[in-house]
């Protein structure tokens, strides 16, 4: 099902795309001074031959700015003083002392309709960075959103809130993507992301890389080593979020955000590393420093604000009448990782009692057109071994099978159930059986499993095993292993998926095509190509 490349000209639609993204991006140039002497305050120009009101600070937005977690009145504006953003300290180059940054919204990007805005302190103890819940908003509404610090004015963002909930929703645009590795690839598809029109994007994990790995295109890890302290996780975050693709993809949409393991270390579960036989004690240490980073990187909420080594990430997304995001955490709380001999031992948890009866609370009273689950690892099962022998992930729901087919059987009572997947670098689309080892049960949902941004650096359409995975697991209806994301368009009668990938990600530029088309119709479990 090969796509059709852009043309080199690039359609008027995608210029008119990438005007805005450049629009959103140039921040104070772009506006101009005279808007920003009259809305925010001295301009940046003037600022300079008066009494500054703090510290002297020279472009301190170098890590861009970002919107999260949109509600129908409110929505989180992110960002992050750092003028020297790979400061060996972890600490962006500020001085050690609190700093006013001041925040506004707007219904147009000149900044002449201000409809919200304030002053907050950030300081070192939260890296400078800023976490704002901008409220008194309209429901789905497009706003333009800016700092300004020290006399300096940020690039510009553009975010929207969603439709109220149990209001009617015609359309709901979205995209999932996961796994960036900074070393393994540019960030062309970020890129391309940028210049989607869409309503949230879903990351799903592993958004930065823990390794010391330096890679071959000129991309290596700093700190060059694995990252272990507070400092060290601050540098490695604020590295991956100098690149400017990333910045536009931020800066054009609100993304809603879950951790996998790479945030912290490959694979861990719970208070147990899976690399290191170490104390609970001593990885707990290690996992606080590395949530915590993360949450100064993030457009999250207060809500989300770690306390010690743990953070409440799972939380629900509502879409007017339409949509029900239920974001999870696989990390957490689960067990660690056993044998294929275990796995069916029924007091083994991926999610944990207090979110297993959340999202069973939350599945049972949504009254939603879709519902969606959207977390980090491979759902359905999948067995990688030939004929009769059997071989499952031990990192995936197949290693907490029980758990997985008492969620499998409530996601088959409700309405129009989709999960959606990152981790596994490769593009799937999977029937979800009533029983996995029958293939004639009903299918009673969907799994769509996006690929890597980068992460297995430039892929290739199909790995040699993946034969023997679609012959033994008939429920994959598709793989594929190009680098890119899920684009989806959600109605009330149909949802259909396009996954959007690039050739190569080892040099930047290459062009995205749609490489398959997939459509649920509401009512029918279960996806369809499109040629």
């Amino acid at each position: 099902m090969p796509g059709i490349p852009e043309s080199p000209d690039r359609s008027p639609a995608s210029r008119i795309a990438t005007t805005r993204r450049q629009a959103l991006m140039g921040g104070a140039v772009t506006l101009g001074a005279a808007a920003l002497g009259t809305t925010l305050g001295t301009s940046s120009a003037s600022a300079a031959t008066s009494t500054p009101r703090g510290p002297v600070i020279s472009d301190p937005f170098t890590l861009g700015v970002a919107s999260g977690d949109p509600f129908h009145n409110s929505v989180v504006l992110w960002t992050r003083l750092a003028p020297d953003p790979l400061a060996d300290d972890g600490l962006g180059g500020m001085p050690d002392q609190t700093v006013e940054v001041e925040w506004q919204v707007s219904q147009d990007e000149n900044f002449r309709r201000i409809v919200s805005s304030g002053t907050v302190e950030t300081g070192p103890d939260q890296a400078h960075s800023v976490h704002v819940e901008a409220g008194g908003l309209r429901p789905r509404a497009d706003y333009f959103y800016r700092f300004r610090a020290a006399g300096e004015i940020s690039p510009v963002g553009r975010t929207r809130t969603t439709t109220a909930p149990g209001a009617r929703l015609e359309r709901f645009a979205f995209a999932f993507a996961s796994c960036q590795s900074y070393t393994h690839g540019h960030y062309t598809a970020q890129g391309h992301l940028a210049d989607e029109d869409l309503d949230l994007v879903a990351f799903l994990g592993d958004y930065i890389y823990e390794t010391g790995d330096q890679g071959d295109i000129g991309r290596g890890h700093l700190p060059a080593v694995e990252v272990r302290s507070l400092a060290e996780y601050r540098i490695r975050h604020a590295q991956y979020k100098t690149d400017e693709n990333l910045q536009a993809a931020h800066a054009a949409f609100p993304w809603a955000v879950v951790f996998d393991d790479h945030e912290l270390e490959n694979n861990w579960a719970d208070d147990t590393s899976y690399e290191e036989d170490i104390p609970s004690e001593e990885f707990l240490l290690r996992r606080e420093q590395a949530l915590k980073a993360y949450y100064e990187h993030m457009p999250l909420r207060a809500a989300q604000r770690p306390a010690g080594p743990d953070l409440h990430l799972y939380r629900r997304l509502t879409f007017g009448n339409l949509v029900d995001m239920h974001l999870l955490d696989t990390r957490q709380y689960r067990d660690p990782q056993v044998e294929d001999t275990e796995r069916e031992d029924p007091e083994r948890t991926l999610l944990g009692a207090d979110q297993r009866r959340w999202l069973s609370r939350g599945l049972s009273e949504s009254r939603a057109t879709w519902n969606v689950l959207a977390q980090q690892v491979f759902f359905s099962q999948r067995d990688f071994a030939e004929g009769d022998a059997t071989n499952f992930s031990d990192d995936a729901w197949d290693n907490y099978k029980v758990e997985r087919d008492g969620v499998r059987d409530e996601l088959a009572q409700v309405s129009n159930p989709v999960v959606i997947t990152g981790d596994v670098h490769a593009n799937y689309v999977v029937d979800v059986k009533a029983d996995f080892d029958d293939p004639e049960s009903a299918t009673v949902a969907t799994e769509l499993v996006g690929t890597s941004f980068t992460s297995g650096r430039d892929g290739a359409e199909q790995n040699p095993g993946d034969a023997v995975q679609l012959q033994e697991n008939p429920h994959i209806k598709f793989i594929n292993r190009r680098r890119g994301y899920v684009r989806n368009t959600v109605t009330p009668t149909e949802w259909t998926a396009d996954y959007r990938v690039v050739d190569k990600v080892s040099s930047p530029g290459a062009p995205i095509t749609d490489r398959a088309r997939f459509v649920i119709e509401s009512g029918e479990a279960g996806a369809r190509p499109l040629a």
